[in-house]
């Protein structure tokens, strides 16, 4: 194609321009809008200058692309309340071959990981877990955290659902997943063993300062969100015991202290409850009811079973006096605790079941991949199989999705299709096309220079956008 109007091309490459500053340098002090308003103020000049008509920017959009790339954000966000990543961090867990095995394990782990779940997912993830572990184990991060950027990389690159620019080569070109699979899987193996091999010699005498925890407990995904509530539940758990102490030994407190705020808070409702049970303990000690009040008392703190209407009936069985009241309140709360113990039970095998249906779905889906099915359509229909299959209101795992990504990849499209029309891209590729033959190695080497400096200075999205 040669190059168009020269007003085109001028018009087109401003816009191109304002395009690829604000992706790569989404925070620029003059224009601070980020690099999804930057994508569609890119599209929005190329219409605007007329360099493509509105028609022509509205078929630039590629659904297809767009579709996958919503479907397997779904099944991610999905696969992610299944628990997957952290069953794939037990495989993180400190064992005795130490900080050299961990950082194996971590290349190899977040490699295949991001080859089936996309590397942005599998870093968001994991580097919450990693650096969990290191602190726990008194080392520096860095090694894993490098680690887990490069093998994610390198590891996406294996399959068209591991990160945005595979999809869009596997979408143009018409290669089919399992050629695409075949064609890098040798290249991706040898990227991530030699990957590994360089951190290790990197980072060797930093790992090796490192002295093993022999009977430190193994760290799970789990135990990251446990710790950023750790002082909020030291706090209830203090409330508990507090509210256990006062209930079996009653203090009769100063009539100052019985008017302040915090006890007007806890309302008449326990009050009178408290004045039940010191009626009930000058009354009965001849009974042994004392110990009996103090262990219904004790199951009361301990499972928290009773609603508003379950106390009321508790106070209407103190008002009766005697034993039979306190009888009548023990019964019910061993039904309540088996009710519970019952419905955790229940709820425990409906999240497993749930958990093994979402594995299987994945794994369907990756199958129909290699069947030749259109990637698209099989990304959305596990999705929506998953949303159905949740059976719930799908909005709380919808809004996870990245609807800002999907909007500058339309922009993109729309922006790179007008660069494309000003002859500039095609221009350059037949004057760097006899220097390149792709039948022989050394042309293979130069498009292999001119794709890496490319990726790294306009970013790889557009550069795969660009390239096919």
């Amino acid at each position: 194609m040669a190059l168009g109007p020269i007003k085109k091309v001028v018009l087109g490459s401003v816009a191109f321009a304002v395009f690829w500053i604000l992706a790569v340098f989404p925070a620029v002090p003059f224009l601070p809008i980020g690099r999804t308003a930057g994508s569609i103020l890119g599209a929005m000049l190329m219409v605007i200058f007329e360099v493509i008509t509105p028609e022509q920017a509205y078929s630039a959009i590629n659904l297809p692309v767009l579709g996958l790339l919503f479907g397997t954000m779904v099944v991610s966000i999905y696969l992610e309340r299944a628990d997957m990543f952290k069953d794939l961090g037990v495989l993180f867990s400190w064992k005795s071959w130490g900080a050299k095995d961990m950082l194996c394990r971590i290349c190899i782990v977040s490699a295949i990981s991001s080859a089936l779940f996309t590397n942005d997912t599998t870093c968001v993830i994991l580097t919450e877990f990693i650096l969990k572990i290191a602190r726990q184990n008194k080392i520096r991060p860095e090694p894993f955290l490098l680690g887990l950027a490069s093998s994610s990389n390198i590891g996406s690159s294996a399959t068209p659902i591991g990160n945005p620019q595979n999809l869009i080569i596997a979408i143009k070109s018409g290669i089919s997943f399992g050629e695409f699979v075949l064609g890098l899987l040798p290249a991706v193996l040898f990227g991530v063993f030699v990957n590994a091999l360089i951190l290790l010699c990197m980072f060797w005498r930093l790992l090796s300062d490192v002295k093993e925890e022999e009977d430190a407990p193994p760290v799970l995904l789990s135990d990251v969100k446990e710790e950023e509530d750790a002082h909020q539940i030291s706090l209830a758990t203090m409330s508990s015991s507090k509210s256990l102490e006062s209930h079996e030994y009653p203090i009769t407190e100063p009539a100052s202290s019985q008017s302040s705020p915090d006890i007007n808070r806890d309302g008449g409702h326990s009050k009178n409850l408290k004045n039940r049970l010191s009626e009930l303990d000058m009354c009965s000690d001849s009974c042994g009811e004392i110990e009996l009040k103090k262990s219904v008392l004790s199951k009361e703190a301990t499972d928290n079973m009773f609603s508003k209407k379950k106390e009321e009936q508790m106070e209407e069985r103190f008002a009766r006096g005697g034993a039979q009241g306190t009888m009548e309140m023990m019964t019910d709360l061993e039904s309540g605790s088996q009710q519970f113990t019952e419905e955790s039970k229940l709820n425990r095998w409906k999240r497993l079941s749930l958990k093994l249906c979402i594995y299987l779905g994945t794994v369907g889906m990756l199958v129909a991949f290699l069947m030749g099915l259109d990637m698209s359509w099989t990304a959305l229909t596990a999705a929506l199989f998953f949303v159905i299959l949740d059976f719930k209101d799908a909005g709380p795992c919808l809004q996870k999705v990245s609807y800002s990504l999907l909007v500058f990849f339309c922009g993109m499209f729309i922006t790179v299709e007008g660069f494309n029309r000003t002859g500039i891209p095609s221009s350059l590729w037949s004057l760097m096309e006899p220097h390149a033959p792709i039948d022989h190695a050394s042309g293979i080497a130069v498009l292999a220079i001119v794709i890496l400096v490319l990726s790294n200075v306009a970013s790889n999205v557009p550069s795969g956008k660009l390239m096919p």
